[in-house]
């Protein structure tokens, strides 16, 4: 798989504060990550694929696409690693809330995935995105946030699935 480079494009995002917008989570409550004033990590991410349906055309050549299923398992698999650190896990992406809740219920997910399908946190946090087949998607970034302010960006993510040890390093650091 070519690995994304680092573009520059989450360089703003330290100190940033996260915006109050309400947004869809997979459980159909809805979600402000603005109000919440423990650790966050916030993994967005392009899309996960379904069963029985194909990626889009070339998904594997295009630099940090291929790797949404990974990192929600690796996620999954270290989540009470990372709740034991009083961390709350939230995986963003532009896919409708329907699209995200069958793929929480195929992986037994223990944490919510939030659907930003009409591009507001996105663009209010100016995350970077890209198009496929006439999908705009999220490009995968990770952020760990303290009481609504961003601390630690990890952009770009490669491999996918060493991202959550990423998160606990950060936060084993601190």
């Amino acid at each position: 798989l070519p690995p994304p480079i680092d573009d520059g494009a989450c360089n703003h995002l330290i100190g940033m504060k996260i915006p109050s917008i309400d947004l869809l989570a997979t459980d159909g409550s809805t979600v402000n990550l603005s109000f919440k004033s423990n650790k966050v990590v916030i993994y967005c991410y392009p899309m996960t694929g379904q069963t029985g349906v194909p990626l889009p055309q070339n998904w594997d050549e295009i630099p940090g696409a291929r790797g949404c299923t990974p990192q929600t398992c690796s996620y999954r698999d270290h989540h009470s690693e990372l709740s034991n650190l009083g961390v709350d896990i939230f995986g963003l992406s532009a896919q409708t809330t329907e699209y995200q809740q069958e793929m929480a219920n195929r992986f037994h997910l223990p944490f919510l995935v939030l659907s930003d399908a009409k591009f507001e946190f996105c663009e209010a946090m100016r995350l970077p995105t890209f198009k496929v087949e006439q999908m705009r998607l999220i490009k995968r970034v990770t952020m760990i946030v303290e009481d609504g302010i961003i601390k630690n960006v990890h952009y770009p993510v490669f491999p996918s699935d060493s991202d959550a040890l990423w998160v606990l390093n950060c936060l084993s650091a601190h």
